[in-house]
C-alpha cells in the first residue's frame, strides 16, 4: 500500500493516504475503501506519523485522504499533521468529508486556524436517483447550491450503469459551477456489487474526456491509483 505521493499536474501538491478508525457511514454500495482501517488509535497514529514524516512541503499544499472522512482520524494524528504543516510551511490542506458531517465544517476550519482548508465532498453525481437509490450516498438534498454549501471541492464517479455522455457532462458543468475544483473518478472493479460499465466508460473517454482533460480545475483519475497512493 503506497501512502505518500506527489501530484505534479494541474494543482501541484503532496498527497498522503492515512488510516483512521474507518468510514462511519460505510453504506455506499460501490465503495470498499473503508476496509483500510484499524480500531486502534495508537496503531493508526504510528502508521500515520511514519507517512507524514515523508512530507516535504515542496509545494506548500497537502491533500490528506483516509478512506473515509477527516473526522475519523485520531487526535494525535491531527496534532502531528498540524505540526508537520507548520514546520514545512504548508498553508493549504485538502480533506475529504462525508455529507453527514456538513454541520461540523466550520468547527473544523476553526480547529485548523492559520491554515486554508479545502474540503472535498464525495458527491459522485448530482443525479439524485442514481446517487441515493443505487449508490446510497446518504445525501438527501437535491439542490446543487445547498449540497455544495460549505464545501470547496467534490468527487464524482463515472462509469456506472445508467450514466450517459450527457449526464456526465451535466455533472461536470454543475460541479465546476458550484465547486472550486472537482475530481472525476472512473469506476474500477472492486469487491462490491457495483461493477464498471464498459460502455459508459467508453462513452466518457470518447465524448467527455477530450473536453475536460486539460481543464485546470478538474482532476481525472482513470485508475484509482493515478494520484500515486493506494494499491
Amino acid at each position: 500500500m503506497e501512502r505518500y505521493s506527489v501530484i505534479t499536474e494541474k494543482r501541484r501538491r503532496e498527497i498522503v493516504l492515512l488510516r483512521g478508525r474507518g468510514c462511519a457511514y460505510r453504506r455506499c454500495t460501490f465503495c470498499d475503501y473503508h476496509l483500510d482501517r484499524s480500531p486502534s488509535d495508537s496503531d493508526n497514529f504510528a502508521l500515520n506519523a511514519s507517512v507524514l514524516s515523508r512530507v516535504t512541503g515542496k509545494y506548500g499544499e497537502l491533500e490528506v485522504i483516509n478512506s473515509g472522512s477527516v473526522f475519523e482520524l485520531d487526535s494525535s494524528t491531527l496534532d502531528r499533521l498540524k505540526s508537520v504543516c507548520r514546520d514545512k510551511n504548508i498553508s493549504v490542506i485538502h480533506f475529504e468529508v462525508h455529507y453527514m458531517y456538513k454541520d461540523r465544517l466550520e468547527a473544523l476550519r476553526r480547529e485548523f486556524d492559520g491554515f486554508t482548508l479545502k474540503l472535498k465532498l464525495g458527491l459522485e453525481t448530482f443525479d439524485y436517483d442514481l446517487r441515493e437509490r443505487v449508490l446510497h450516498k446518504g445525501i438527501k438534498d437535491s439542490d446543487p447550491a445547498v449540497i455544495s454549501s460549505g464545501f470547496d471541492e467534490a468527487n464524482f464517479l463515472f462509469g456506472v450503469s445508467g450514466q450517459t455522455s450527457d449526464s456526465m457532462r451535466r455533472d461536470i458543468e454543475l460541479g465546476l459551477k458550484h465547486f472550486e475544483r472537482i475530481c472525476i473518478n472512473i469506476m474500477c472493479d472492486n469487491s462490491t456489487s457495483v461493477k464498471p460499465d464498459a460502455a459508459v466508460i467508453a462513452a466518457f473517454m470518447h465524448d467527455v474526456f477530450p473536453i475536460y482533460k486539460d481543464n485546470a480545475r478538474a482532476d481525472i483519475l482513470i485508475n484509482n491509483t493515478d494520484f500515486g497512493v493506494g494499491e
